[in-house]
């Protein structure tokens, strides 16, 4: 609090704006210091304080989007910071900024934050043959989709699936229009990243200044061709897009069949290309394999630089819920991660909403996340996963875990370190199998059915006495269950 500042109702009142810009200065280096650099410009620095109305100060962004995280994220702190200012203030409303807003002001000391959404969301299309030849770092908003502030390089998870294609995506945003990387392809499964890094690249580049970058999924592209057609302004609309200095087509697989289209999209392609403009183009298969494509394009598109980004592995999964849920800043249990890192393997995107639904559930009830309160939560998503468990694929879980060879298994080695998982598989196999005691037995090495009642009645008793061993077993179970 402020002791030398004027009555704060007199000042609203009387409409000392001074006192609101120098009070949200130090409000935004307070949080600049708390939340670090990278988070700050990411979902802080769009901030433009608005009118006050008695006790409440409207603050304004640029998309829905931000509005809606950082009122979740730092609604509180904003308020209490407000109000240590000026204590008349009390409430904090978060606002989307109309077009006649004016744009977040932006430090010169600072690396320009994102802003997309920034702009008119509509603009005549006489506005584009207006501008001058000068870029303005910018997204085009009438051409394209915004990009995603949470997608950047710094919050993208490299491994050994995906670490050749991050490396040409920043290939790229360093030195756009490269020898061998342009066009840049990306391809793979869905939700495995690939969008992400798209808008990486853009914010990347946009931060370099004066390059103007249009984002678009295949199915906008085509819209817009459609509508070009339909108005008459098809020039126009191919002037609009041969002006950008780098265009991303996310999903390009959808053109298949779209033959008019298509040939637009090779037009724009080539253009730009002989232009020196950046191509980066997204799709869920490599150039060769998308056969419904004209094959002049896919010869075009896979003159450049291919690159996918292969299935997860279980140590990235492991590695992407940490970051999510160190961010976050929910404790969510190593036990929880390695369960949902184990059940959710195909999907990126699926796997950290999962994760985002366990901790809303943990704030909005207070209550800790635990392997119990996972599996009521995610009921649903868990059921579209399962699958009917067999010995096999317990006998090769179980024997990964503790590190010992599937052979062991059936073999007559009795030592602990081997005669001990193979007695937790056949105790999984009794819980989670339909089989008989004598059909299980056959699976280990033809053993006898009183040798698997004796493992689920020594497996049983070790749980009851060794807690974690106990937990071992119960996330080894979650894991394995239908």
């Amino acid at each position: 609090m402020n002791d030398g500042l004027p009555d704060a109702e007199q000042a609203i009142a009387g409409g000392f704006a001074s006192l609101l810009t120098d009070a949200w200065s130090r409000i935004a280096a307070r949080m600049k210091s708390e939340v670090g650099d990278v988070e700050y410009r990411t979902w802080l620095q769009q901030i433009v304080p608005g009118p006050v109305d008695g006790d409440e100060v409207t603050l304004l962004l640029p998309t829905r989007f931000l509005r809606d995280w950082v009122r979740s994220q730092y609604g509180d702190r904003l308020s209490a910071l407000w109000n240590q200012e000026i204590p008349a203030i009390r409430r904090v409303e978060l606002q989307v900024m109309r077009p006649g807003d004016a744009p977040p002001p932006q430090e010169s000391t600072e690396t320009p934050a994102i802003r997309p959404a920034a702009l008119p969301a509509t603009p005549p299309p006489a506005r584009l043959a207006e501008r001058t030849p000068e870029r303005s770092g910018d997204v085009r908003s009438d051409l394209a989709a915004p990009l995603d502030p949470r997608f950047t390089f710094d919050t993208f998870i490299v491994g050994k699936p995906n670490e050749f294609a991050y490396a040409c995506a920043r290939r790229v945003a360093e030195k756009p229009s490269s020898a061998g990387f342009n066009p840049l392809f990306l391809y793979g499964g869905v939700g495995l990243g690939k969008t992400h890094l798209m808008h990486a690249i853009g914010a990347e580049l946009m931060r370099e200044g004066r390059i103007s970058v249009a984002y678009m999924s295949a199915e906008k592209f085509m819209y817009r061709f459609i509508a070009a057609i339909r108005s008459q302004s098809t020039v126009e609309f191919k002037d609009q897009l041969r002006s950008v200095d780098v265009l991303m087509i996310d999903d390009l697989q959808f053109l298949i069949g779209k033959d008019n289209t298509q040939e637009e999209f090779f037009h724009t392609f080539n253009a730009l290309v002989d232009a020196g403009r950046q191509i980066v183009v997204s799709a869920d298969k490599s150039p060769s394999d998308l056969s419904g494509l004209e094959d002049r394009l896919r010869t075009r598109l896979g003159c450049g630089m291919v690159a996918d980004i292969h299935a997860t592995t279980f140590e990235l999964r492991i590695s992407i819920l940490e970051a999510k849920a160190a961010a976050s800043g929910v404790t969510v249990p190593a036990k929880v991660l390695e369960f949902l890192a184990h059940k959710i393997t195909t999907n990126v995107r699926e796997l950290e909403g999962a994760l985002n639904r366990l901790i809303a559930h943990a704030n909005l009830f207070g209550r800790p996340i635990t392997l119990e309160s996972t599996q009521e939560v995610l009921h649903d998503l868990l059921k579209a996963h399962d699958r009917r468990v067999t010995i096999e694929e317990i006998q090769r879980k179980v024997a990964e875990h503790w590190n010992i060879r599937l052979t062991d298994m059936s073999s007559a080695r009795r030592a602990r370190a081997v005669a001990r998982p193979r007695q937790v598989a056949m105790y999984l196999a009794k819980q989670l199998t339909s089989r008989s005691l004598p059909e299980i037995g056959r699976k280990f090495g033809n053993r006898d059915h009183t040798t698997v009642m004796h493992a689920v009645s020594r497996i049983t008793e070790l749980m009851e006495r060794d807690t974690a061993f106990a937990e071992d077993v119960e996330l080894m179970r979650r894991m394995l269950e239908s």
